[in-house]
């Protein structure tokens, strides 16, 4: 159903002469006020709360480094991206099947903006950050979706381990 919004909502923007461009994406500058929603990889975090930073290096080559993190049940954690490429890219994160699907809509239509909690779209020499609080356990996954990257292979997989008892 959210998807089908998203949809209405993208064609009601360009109908209307919206801009999509990542360019210009809240994620390149501040955020507005993060509306927490639990998704099945977790829910936004508040950064004082992050205990650890990790920071992922983007590249033109469509790689991330690194290419699989780990945390555990419960852990709040800062992703701080770095963009090292000429070109824009994202981290975004979620189940392999959303990110699919996500991807499918972008290639789609390559300048659409979004702006959520999970993702951060960073201007190449830049960095941005994801907070995110890891509530539940399972192997997930993060890409980036600018059109064509994903495709490329610019994929990793994040593994939440189960508290320890």
């Amino acid at each position: 159903m959210k998807t089908i919004k998203l949809i209405a909502a993208c064609a009601l923007l360009i109908s209307a002469g919206g801009s999509f461009g990542h360019e210009n994406s809240p994620h390149a500058g501040h955020r507005a006020a993060v509306v927490k929603e639990q998704k099945a990889w977790g829910i936004a975090g508040d950064a004082p709360a992050a205990t650890r930073t990790i920071t992922v290096r983007m590249t033109d080559d469509m790689r991330f480094a690194p290419r699989h993190i780990e945390v555990r049940e419960g852990e709040t954690v800062r992703l701080r991206a770095e963009n090292r490429g000429q070109v824009l890219h994202e981290i975004v994160i979620g189940t392999p099947d959303a990110l699919e699907q996500h991807a499918e809509m972008m290639q789609k239509h390559p300048g659409m903006e979004h702006d959520e909690p999970d993702m951060a779209h960073v201007p190449p020499g830049q960095r941005g950050e994801i907070v995110w609080q890891f509530n539940r356990p399972g192997t997930f996954a993060f890409a980036c979706l600018v059109a064509g990257h994903y495709q490329a292979g610019m994929t990793g997989t994040l593994t939440v381990h189960p508290r320890k008892p």
